[in-house]
């Protein structure tokens, strides 16, 4: 009986202790997964990384993850200049995690993830005069945006404000707004309607999101927009 209890004392002690080596191994190569996801992606902030499931060493030791989960704000890719939006914050669920090239390679066999930006983010992302809010609910109790434009034009300064949909574009993981008729317009002159149109309608891309990630919706709230994406062979780091 005493050397069954020394037994289980030293298996107790041995499963603690790679538990314990699991745990710290977990979180070094979340910390290296965060830093090479930043450098990869070209972001201006070091991604939080969650690997799940356990034990994570033996999952290391197949080279493939169970479940990698990724949340980033502020997310903005270096150089995109004016033509990008500034994300606040993306979240990407990503299965079957498959790592190479000595664990410097990630790629996600398929992800989930959704992306906010918010209204003031979307103003600075707009053309030059056009502010971008909430416009309520439609019949249907979708949400809307309201686009006002403020700009100096050859007949002096002119403002307009509409209820414009909001769309992704397919493959480009791009959002889009698009105005119906807008208020006056036929009473300008040609080239002045044409200056308000192009800045009332306009697309911008969302920046430094992993390579693979596709926009599939997009919904409007108060707090501002959010959209929804998908992706297969998805590049976590490279």
């Amino acid at each position: 009986m005493r050397a069954l209890r020394i037994l289980l004392v030293v298996v107790v002690i041995l499963g603690a202790l790679f538990v314990a080596a699991d745990r710290i191994a977990v979180h070094f190569a979340e910390s290296e997964a965060a830093d090479r996801a930043q450098q990869t992606q070209g972001l201006t902030s070091t991604p939080d990384v969650d690997i799940k499931g356990f034990p994570f060493l033996t999952q290391v030791l197949g080279k493939k993850l169970d479940e990698v989960v990724v949340t980033a704000t502020g997310i903005e890719a270096a150089g995109t200049g004016g033509e990008t939006l500034r994300v606040d914050r993306f979240q990407a669920d990503l299965h079957g995690v498959r790592m190479s090239n000595g664990f410097s390679s990630a790629v996600a066999d398929t992800a989930t993830g959704s992306a906010t930006v918010s209204y003031e983010n979307l103003s600075k992302g707009a053309p030059s005069g056009v502010e971008v809010s909430y416009g309520g609910t439609s019949s249907d109790g979708k949400g809307r945006v309201k686009v006002s434009v403020d700009i100096s034009t050859p007949i002096g300064n002119v403002q307009r404000s509409v209820v414009s949909e909001i769309g992704v574009v397919n493959g480009k993981n791009s959002i889009k707004l698009t105005a119906g008729q807008i208020p006056g317009l036929d009473s300008l002159p040609s080239e002045v309607g044409d200056l308000i149109r192009h800045r009332i309608d306009f697309t911008r891309a969302l920046g430094g999101l992993p390579e693979g990630i596709e926009l599939k919706s997009v919904t409007a709230t108060p707090e501002g927009i959010t959209v929804e994406a998908t992706g297969t062979k998805v590049v976590l780091a490279n």
